[in-house]
């Protein structure tokens, strides 16, 4: 009898507590929304550091590049955030184009996908918006914040002007260099160091100098900011966050008109530490032409 009772009570209790977890009804699941990048890439080849089997730098052209989230050589340094909504560009010091000593995950513009040779010139205009955040960057051996290229407007020669002052490729210098610098947006552009130089003479590189360059007052740091650059005939806008606004007018932006250029987006880092590295994301990114 003494079992008997001990076992009924060991049933009723375990029945008891099988009502009860019947009755507890189960935690909802955690709805997670994702949602991918809205970047169209038709216009936009990529440079990567690495290095293909000629020892150049790996480029991915449209149409290839349209299939980036899948493409394993592509996935290490641009990818996406689905939890963000973002397009991620990772870099780091390794493989370099012929005119830099630095590494990137950039995006240069193609107005005719697959193909660098149209090109557009201040006097027919340009306009790039983009909306992005510097997520992550390493630092010197003092503690500072490494610096990296996020937009770039860059110079080309056409093949008659290569042609003409005996270069063997179409490059020219970048008129705009875009910095996330120390959690600030730095701005710099070219300079014609001799204002008399001739229509041929101001086609070599070497002709063109830095100017001081410009810190915009907004302190950015890690978090999403806007960046829109319009460029017209002999003018040059670069605004931050539609509020802040730095305008270049003068005769350097005038005597530019000789050139070709083109738009570039993404992450040029400006360092060959050993371990350096970058983060860029970024959330939207439009290009238009008149």
């Amino acid at each position: 009898m003494k079992y008997l009772f001990i076992l009924s009570v060991v049933l009723l209790v375990s029945a008891s507590a099988c009502k009860k977890e019947a009755l507890t009804p189960e935690p909802p699941l955690i709805q997670r929304k994702y949602k991918l990048p809205e970047i169209d890439l038709s216009n936009w080849k990529v440079t990567l550091p690495i290095s293909n089997s000629s020892g150049k730098p790996v480029e991915v052209e449209p149409p290839e590049i349209l299939s980036y989230a899948t493409n394993e050589q592509l996935l290490p340094f641009m990818y996406n955030d689905s939890t963000d909504a973002a397009l991620v560009f990772y870099t780091y010091p390794e493989s370099s184009t012929a005119n830099s000593s630095y590494s990137r995950t950039e995006l240069r513009e193609q107005m005719v996908p697959g193909s660098n040779n149209t090109n557009w010139t201040f006097d027919q205009g340009g306009r790039m918006r983009g909306t992005l955040a510097v997520e992550d960057i390493s630092s010197d051996g003092d503690g500072k914040p490494h610096r990296t290229i996020i937009m770039q407007i860059h110079g080309r020669l056409t093949n008659e002007q290569r042609d003409l002052i005996g270069e063997d490729d179409n490059n020219a210098p970048p008129i705009l260099k875009i910095y996330w610098n120390d959690g600030k947006v730095r701005v710099k552009t070219k300079v014609l160091k001799d204002l008399n130089a001739s229509d041929t003479e101001i086609l070599h590189t070497a002709a063109w100098g830095d100017d001081e360059g410009r810190n915009f007052s907004t302190i950015v740091g890690h978090e999403k900011f806007t960046l829109e650059v319009v460029a017209s005939a002999g003018r040059l806008e670069v605004t931050l966050n539609d509020d802040e606004t730095f305008v270049y007018g003068d005769v350097h932006m005038q005597k530019w008109s000789v050139f070709e250029n083109y738009f570039k987006a993404g992450n040029y880092l400006a360092t060959t530490d050993d371990g350096a590295y970058a983060t860029v994301k970024y959330y939207d990114l439009e290009v238009t032409h008149d």
